[in-house]
Formats: C-alpha cells, sequence, structure tokens
C-alpha cells in the first residue's frame, strides 16, 4: 500500500471538512442525527396529520441504552427515510416548556406522568388531538423482534387513524 505524503493527507482532510458546505449549498438534504424535542405536541400532531400518520413519541431517559437502540435503530431510520413524525421527550425534563393538547404549558415530565409513563423506552402513538391510536410500545423485551412489534404498532395507529376521518 503507498503512503500518503503530508500535501495528499492536507488535500484529503480539506475536501472532507469542505463536503457538509458543498452539500449546503447545492441545497442536498441532511439527514438528522438525533429525534427533536417538541416545543408543542399539538403542533407536532398537525405535522403528522400532514404527512398522513401518527405522532409518535419516544419517552426516554439520557444515558438508556436501550433508548437509544430505539431511536438509533427504529425512530431516526424511519423519519429520515420515510417522513414518520418521529419525537422525543425526556421523561426527568423538568425545566423545558411544552405546550400540551390542552394548550397549557406544562415540562415533559409533568406530561409523561398524567400519561402514567414510568419506564423507558416507552413509545406512543397519538392522534391530531392526542388520543391514543395504538397501545404504548413498552421497554425492548426481545431486541430483535422490536422492529415487528414497532410496525405492528404503526399499522395500528394508522387504522386507527384512518377511522377517525
Amino acid at each position: 500500500m503507498k503512503a500518503v505524503g503530508r500535501r495528499g493527507f492536507t488535500a484529503a482532510l480539506a475536501g472532507s471538512l469542505a463536503l457538509p458546505a458543498l452539500a449546503w449549498q447545492a441545497r442536498i438534504p441532511v439527514k438528522v442525527a438525533t429525534l427533536p424535542v417538541p416545543a408543542s405536541l399539538p403542533q407536532a400532531a398537525r405535522l403528522a396529520e400532514k404527512q398522513g400518520g401518527p405522532l409518535v413519541l419516544l419517552v426516554s431517559l439520557p444515558g438508556c441504552p436501550y433508548c437509544e437502540l430505539v431511536r438509533r435503530n427504529y425512530l431516526l431510520p424511519a423519519r429520515n427515510e420515510s417522513g414518520l413524525e418521529a419525537w422525543q421527550l425526556n421523561i426527568n425534563d423538568n425545566s423545558t416548556p411544552l405546550t400540551g393538547f390542552d394548550g397549557k404549558t406544562t415540562t415533559a415530565a409533568a406530561w409523561t406522568k398524567t400519561w402514567k409513563v414510568s419506564f423507558t423506552p416507552t413509545v406512543l402513538f397519538l392522534g391530531p388531538e392526542g388520543q391514543k391510536l395504538a397501545e404504548p410500545l413498552v421497554g425492548v423485551a426481545v431486541p430483535d423482534f422490536y422492529g415487528a412489534y414497532l410496525e405492528e404498532r404503526l399499522e395500528m395507529a394508522r387504522t386507527a387513524l384512518f377511522a377517525l376521518r
């Protein structure tokens, strides 16, 4: 294998640093690296409704490896590739304002408590008014089958959403 000299290395490094700027100029969509946190649940639900699907909320905990597994392997790819409106809430976040479906300002911690979410990861499937469209997907019992469980709940939520129309 041929060794790369200092000039070759510098050119390669400069090229790799220039790629993000070129992508922005060319308006190439950049994939999201993490799920967004909603400031308003009704607004997030309206975005999901425009996409024709449910609002999918991952209730997570920082440092939770199973939450990261669900986020990275299932929800982020679905958001980036098929436009699934997947968002995340930190079950312990008592400081960031969140507008609930009732129009009142709350926090993620308070909102998840009213929904009786006490285990992470929990994935909620909600309709445009905040109604439950499918049973929450709680925990990761068998990682090999999680994708099938998630797809089943998404299909249930889509069917329930279609029935609302």
